[in-house]
């Protein structure tokens, strides 16, 4: 019988894309490998997954709403939901082994799994690992992390460093500056900034590029502006009748918009991050102060001291974002440094090195 794997977890695109990078290193391996995902029902693991050729079964779940407490109400009965329609997905497809990327959709699937002695895996993409993770790490079978330092999470003799998995397009990217430049309709003879805010889009990085938009014309400077879903109405007015702006609410291909850039704005989630380290490229983080335990800050310093990147917190991001690009636009030798830093931590492999580590444990225990 084949080889049967569960790859659960997602919401952003910080867990979605790792975990079809290690999915396609799993079927390279073997490409007999079955694989099934599971996801939150309305994320955007519903809509990516199936687009990168797997199959996935939504189960109605979300996570504790910090915000609004009202909204909490009718966790419990989704949470008792989900187990049962864990339990139903779980026990039709009989998997050798369950892979948690993160994400409030990997707990009932991972935690299902462990009562049932099946083999369990988790990728903790951040320096610092979510609540979920750290209960499920206590009887997980080994424990894929980003970076050391992580023995404060999880039991020591599990861990193994991987890095986090970069989207093979990235990994392998040969498109040259000025292609991709001319793709975004764009002047190849200009620096050029990428502004990023992950897949979900960021408020205030949005917010502090639309109010400083006239400063990259007057600096000669063009600008790729990805703003999620939110800002793209008001973004696309801004950018109206200006030659210097490629603006939309999502990049296809980030391939290009990485080849293109000569300096980044970006959030410090740790995709984000893994891929600026594999792109190699000075890059302005903003991190998102909501994130559980603010692990977007920890996962920033860790590049500006090493550095490897500038920071700018969110709630300065209005008053000094597009201040400190401007400068940095200037500055060959800060360019020059942050590039060569940040290039030392890229990891390329990581999908391939989780892969081969899952399907090694499913031998060992069959």
């Amino acid at each position: 019988m084949n080889t049967r794997i569960i790859i659960a977890g997602g919401g952003t695109g910080g867990h979605v894309f790792p975990a079809i990078a290690i999915a396609n290193a799993l079927k390279k391996a073997d490409e007999s490998i079955e694989i099934l995902f599971i996801g939150a029902k309305g994320k955007m693991e519903m809509e990516k997954v199936p687009q990168a050729g797997y199959e996935i079964k939504g189960i109605d779940i979300a996570g504790f709403n910090r915000s609004s407490l009202i909204k909490n109400i009718g966790l419990p009965f989704k949470l008792v939901k989900s187990f049962l329609q864990v339990k139903n997905i779980v026990s039709t497809f009989m998997p050798d082994a369950v892979l948690g990327v993160g994400g409030y959709s990997s707990f009932p699937v991972l935690r299902y799994a462990q009562s049932k002695q099946i083999p369990t895996f988790i990728h903790e993409s951040n320096s610092f690992a979510g609540k979920s993770n750290i209960l499920l790490g206590k009887k997980a079978t080994k424990i894929f992390v980003a970076s050391d330092g992580m023995e404060k999470f999880f039991p020591a003799k599990k861990i193994m460093i991987t890095g986090n998995p970069v989207r093979s397009n990235i990994v392998n990217n040969t498109i040259n500056r000025e292609e991709a430049i001319r793709f975004f309709g764009l002047d190849p003879s200009r620096i050029t900034v990428l502004s990023t805010g992950g897949s979900l889009g960021a408020k205030n990085i949005n917010e502090a590029v639309d109010a400083g938009i006239d400063e990259f014309g007057k600096n000669n400077l063009q600008l790729i502006w990805q703003t999620g879903k939110l800002y793209t109405e008001k973004a696309k007015q801004v950018a109206e009748g200006k030659a210097n702006v490629w603006t939309n609410d999502f990049i296809i291909k980030m391939d290009y918009a990485f080849a293109a850039a000569d300096v980044v704005i970006s959030r410090s989630g740790a995709m984000s991050i893994a891929e600026l380290c594999v792109a190699k490229k000075p890059v302005v983080l903003v991190p998102y102060p909501f994130a559980a335990e603010d692990h977007q800050t920890v996962n920033a310093m860790n590049l500006v001291n090493k550095k490897a990147a500038l920071i700018v917190k969110d709630n300065e991001a209005k008053e000094k974002l597009i201040t400190t690009v401007m400068a940095l636009s200037k500055n060959e030798e800060l360019q020059q440094e942050l590039k060569k830093n940040i290039s030392a931590l890229g990891v390329t492999n990581a999908d391939e090195v989780i892969a081969t580590e899952v399907l090694k444990s499913i031998t060992v225990n069959s």
